[in-house]
């Protein structure tokens, strides 16, 4: 065990990769206990979070307690076979995530700014 971890510490993974899976078109019916049961195959598992709200069924956060297990569950199982649906498995990467947020965040500062210095702009929207 203690050579495997030496040679892991020589591995560069890609920048993508991470210890956080965001996987898709998971059947709505699934379980937690489901969910461990195909990604525990692949190492310890910290923490699953799968989507309950109309807008996140479907979807669900995997959290590996070692990357490589991450990366050889993510390589493993895009396109995994549940129940007639291929699941999507990506990489979770925080800049997409946050993306919205703060382009929402901007445009409430941006209004702000307008109207404490008495500026509008034309809406070329309409």
């Amino acid at each position: 065990m203690a050579m495997q971890a030496g040679r892991r510490q020589n591995v560069r993974l890609p920048p993508e990769v991470n210890r956080i899976l965001y996987v898709r078109n998971l059947p709505y019916k699934i379980t937690a206990e489901e969910m461990y049961d195909i990604f525990g195959k692949y190492g310890a598992i910290r923490q699953i979070r799968v989507g309950n709200q109309a807008d996140t069924r479907g979807t669900a956060y995997v959290v590996y307690e070692d990357i490589f297990d991450a990366k050889n569950a993510c390589d493993h199982l895009s396109g995994f076979n549940v129940c007639g649906r291929y699941l999507i498995v990506l990489y979770y990467q925080a800049t997409r995530a946050f993306k919205k947020m703060d382009q929402a965040k901007k445009q409430v500062e941006l209004d702000m700014m307008k109207a404490k210095y008495g500026l509008s702009t034309p809406d070329i929207n309409k």
